[in-house]
C-alpha cells in the first residue's frame, strides 16, 4: 500500500523516528498508526529519538589510516556524537567511530547531510546530466524522469548518512539507518558532527 507523507509527519511526531523508519514501519503494518508505534519500539527506533532536543555534548574521535606499501596515504578523522560519557567510552560506540571512519576512506562522501549540498551544486549536477542525456538522444518527459533517477544516485554516492555501508559483514544497510540502530539499542541520540579527510597528493 501506498503511505503517504501526512501519515509518515504523524508517527515521526508520536515517536521522534526517522523519516525512512517510519514509513518502513507503516507499510509493515498496513497504514495501522498504533501497530506501527510498536512496530519502531521493538526495533529500539522509538525512544531515543523523543531524545532528539537533548545535547549530545559527548562522544569521541574514530579514526582510519590506509596503509599502502609500508607508509601512511591517506587517513580520516571522524567526531561521532552522543549525550553520555558511559556511552562515549563503551566498546561498540567506540568501534562504530572506526568504522565510520573507514567507511569515510573507502567511499569519499562529499557532505554528511544531503541538505549541506549547496544549491548551486545541485543546479550544476542537474545541468551535467541533462545536457548527457540530451546528447544520448533522449527528449520530452523521459529527461526529467533520467534526471531525478540520477541526481538520487547522486546524492546516495555523495551524502554519508545515505551511502551503504561499505562493509556488509558489519552491517547491510546505509551509514544512517546504523547509527539509528545503535541509537536505538543504547538509548541516546547519536549523530556524526564532523569528519575530515587528508590524502597524499590531494
Amino acid at each position: 500500500m501506498e503511505i503517504n507523507a501526512k501519515e509518515v509527519k504523524k508517527l515521526r511526531d508520536a515517536t521522534g523516528a526517522g523519516m525512512m523508519d517510519a514509513k518502513k514501519a507503516l507499510e509493515e503494518s498496513k497504514g495501522d498508526l498504533e501497530e506501527a508505534v510498536k512496530y519502531l519500539r521493538k526495533k529500539g527506533l522509538a525512544d531515543s529519538k523523543k531524545r532528539v532536543s537533548k545535547d549530545a555534548n559527548e562522544g569521541v574521535i574514530g579514526s582510519y589510516t590506509h596503509i599502502q606499501q609500508g607508509r601512511a596515504v591517506s587517513g580520516v578523522l571522524v567526531e561521532l556524537a552522543c549525550e553520555t560519557d558511559f556511552v562515549a567510552k563503551s566498546e561498540e560506540f567506540i568501534y562504530l567511530s572506526q568504522q565510520i571512519a573507514m567507511h569515510i576512506a573507502a567511499m569519499k562522501p562529499l557532505v554528511i547531510l544531503k541538505e549541506e549540498i549547496t544549491k548551486e551544486d545541485i543546479a550544476n549536477e542537474k545541468e551535467i546530466l541533462l545536457s548527457k542525456a540530451k546528447g544520448d538522444g533522449k527528449e520530452g518527459d523521459v529527461l526529467d524522469k533520467i534526471v531525478e533517477g540520477q541526481m538520487e544516485s547522486f546524492y546516495k554516492d555523495s551524502v554519508l548518512l545515505e551511502q551503504t555501508f561499505c562493509n556488509p559483514e558489519f552491517y547491510e544497510g546505509t551509514v544512517g539507518t546504523m547509527i539509528e540502530e545503535v541509537s536505538g539499542r543504547l538509548g541516546e541520540k547519536i549523530y556524526i558532527k564532523n569528519f575530515s579527510k587528508l590524502e597524499i597528493g590531494s
